[in-house]
This record gives structure tokens, C-alpha cells and sequence, in this order.
């Protein structure tokens, strides 16, 4: 994996939509290797697995970014990976996988997936690699966050918030636990759809909770439920959840595109949704961290949401 760039955004059209004074800081982590986060964590766990283990291979679920990073991580490693996506999985990202040499099964939602996936373990002996939960794969993203904080202090600059967009908190609880133990004085915001809510639900239940359907443009974002150590590490560091709809991603996607000149897939546009939004006026005059953490789109698709 690949340490990814951060920038300053410097644009009219940005200032005019947030409270003068306000910065915006990118980790643009689009740009990793495979188009989002994941390897981070894919890496981090498959590196750890005994040899025997390793070479029969990995499975796991996911709408499109997890299943190309084990794609990506088992050709790195020198084994296989079959991963099982919902349907709804965007074409471009199912073909990706396979381009990666991964053995691609689509089944009808993402509870399904879950329990196809669970069966190719047992029958075949790979290891689940669960796109979002345990202790590896937080340590996984526990490294973006070392990397945001130290280039933007390198840069000159110090957050005073982070905001990171969650589809089921493996990214938040590693990129939490860091920036907090870091500087525990920088508020954590974790950003969700309205329709893919997991985490919400489990703060304001406090305990892990999970959803029935996924209903949201950023498919990425979809979790079926928190798990309970990435639930954890996410009590314990992060200050808020909050939500955003669908047309506010789109808009922070359009945005994006014409300021950033970044194509973003709709979860690498929340975190700025949330900030042209609900936490506007709450971090005005603040030194705010966005990350980007995923460009896996076709063109099409890009087009039509910057349309809708």
C-alpha cells in the first residue's frame, strides 16, 4: 500500500459554501492502490496468517472496494481470493475484481453474501477476511490516520477535526484510535448515509446494531451491521455520528469535481457532505480533515449522480 497525498483545498467555490475561515485539509486516499482504503486492511490481516492458511486463499463480502482489494492482496501475496458481491454491485467494480484474479459469486443482498462466504470457508478452508471488523484490519487503518495528522502537521497545519465517512466502522474505529491518541484535543466525526445507518443506530442503542435493507446512492457505505470490536474501538474515540442524505453526497461529489478535480465514488464524497451540512456551522473558522476514501466509478454511474 501506498502512502497517499494530502492537500490544502484552496477554491472560490468552496469558500463560498463554508463559514469564512474554515479549511479544508484532503487525505486523498483514492489514489491507494486499488481506488480506496482497503488494502490497508486486507493487507494488514493477510500478512498475519500462517502460510498454510494464506495458500488456500481468502474469501470475504463486499459491494465492490473490499472484494478488489482481496483480489489485489492475494495477487501481491501469491494466492487466491473468491469473493461474494450482491448483485447491486456496481458492474465496473465486479469486473475489476475479476481483472485482479479473483473468483467473483453474486448473490442476491448482502445478508446472503454474508452466509455464501461463511460456506466457502468451511468447504474450502480459505479465511474470511471481514471487510470491516477485528483487531488487524483496525491496525490497517490506524495508518491512514498516522499519515493524515503527521503530513498536514508537516504541511504546516493542525485538525482540529476529522471526518470520515463509515460503512461499518473499520475505517473509523483505526483512524479514530489514531488521530485520538495523536491528539486527543481533535474531534472525530464518523459520517453515514441516512440509508445505511449502522453505527447511528448502535451509539444512540449502545451496543452494535445492524440494519434490514441498504438504501443509499454510496453502496460502499452499505453495512449490514457494526460488529463488536470495531463498535468498540468507534465508542471509545469517536465524539459523533452523523448523517447525510443522498443529495447532499451527490452535491459534495460535485463539488469535489469541480474544486478538487476529483471523481469520486459517492462514499469519498460524505465526509465533505457533512461538513457543507450538518457540521457547517459547528466546525466554522476549524482546521477540518476530510478523507476521500474511494474513486472506484464508472464513467456512466459518475455522470448520472452528478446529474441526479
Amino acid at each position: 500500500m501506498d502512502t497517499t497525498s494530502v492537500r490544502r483545498l484552496r477554491d472560490d467555490a468552496v469558500d463560498a459554501r463554508l463559514v469564512p475561515g474554515t479549511t479544508v485539509w484532503l487525505k486523498e486516499e483514492l489514489f491507494q492502490r486499488t481506488g480506496s482504503f482497503k488494502p490497508r486492511g486486507a493487507l494488514t490481516v493477510m500478512r498475519d496468517l500462517p502460510l498454510d492458511a494464506l495458500a488456500r486463499g481468502v474469501t470475504g463480502v463486499s459491494a465492490g472496494n473490499h472484494a478488489i482489494s482481496l483480489g489485489y492482496s492475494a495477487r501481491v501475496l501469491g494466492t487466491t481470493a473468491t469473493v461474494v458481491m450482491p448483485r447491486t454491485a456496481n458492474a465496473f467494480r465486479v469486473q475489476r475484481c475479476r481483472e485482479l484474479g479473483a473468483t467473483v459469486e453474486l448473490v442476491d443482498t448482502v445478508h446472503e453474501a454474508f452466509t455464501r462466504a461463511r460456506e466457502i470457508e468451511r468447504d474450502e478452508g480459505r479465511t474470511f477476511v471481514h471487510p470491516y471488523e477485528g483487531p488487524r484490519t483496525a491496525l490497517g487503518t490506524a495508518t491512514l490516520g498516522l499519515e493524515f495528522m503527521e503530513q498536514v502537521t508537516q504541511a504546516g497545519g493542525t485538525l482540529d477535526a476529522v471526518l470520515i465517512a463509515s460503512g461499518g466502522g473499520g475505517l473509523s474505529a483505526g483512524v479514530a484510535a489514531a488521530v485520538k491518541q495523536l491528539r486527543p484535543e481533535t474531534a472525530v466525526f464518523v459520517v453515514e448515509p441516512e440509508g445505511a445507518d449502522t453505527m447511528h443506530r448502535s451509539f444512540a442503542a449502545g451496543s452494535p446494531q445492524g440494519i434490514d435493507a441498504v438504501r443509499t446512492i454510496a453502496d460502499s457505505l452499505g453495512a449490514p451491521r457494526a460488529e463488536p470490536y470495531s463498535y468498540a474501538l468507534n465508542r471509545r474515540f469517536v465524539d459523533e455520528v452523523v448523517l447525510v442524505s443522498d443529495e447532499q453526497i451527490r452535491d459534495g461529489m460535485r463539488l469535489l469535481f469541480r474544486s478538487a478535480k476529483l471523481v469520486t465514488e459517492p462514499a469519498g464524497a460524505a465526509s465533505l457532505a457533512a461538513l457543507l451540512f450538518p457540521l457547517r456551522e459547528r466546525l466554522a473558522g476549524q482546521q477540518v480533515g476530510l478523507i476521500v476514501c474511494g474513486g472506484n466509478i464508472d464513467a456512466a454511474t459518475f455522470c448520472s449522480q452528478l446529474q441526479g
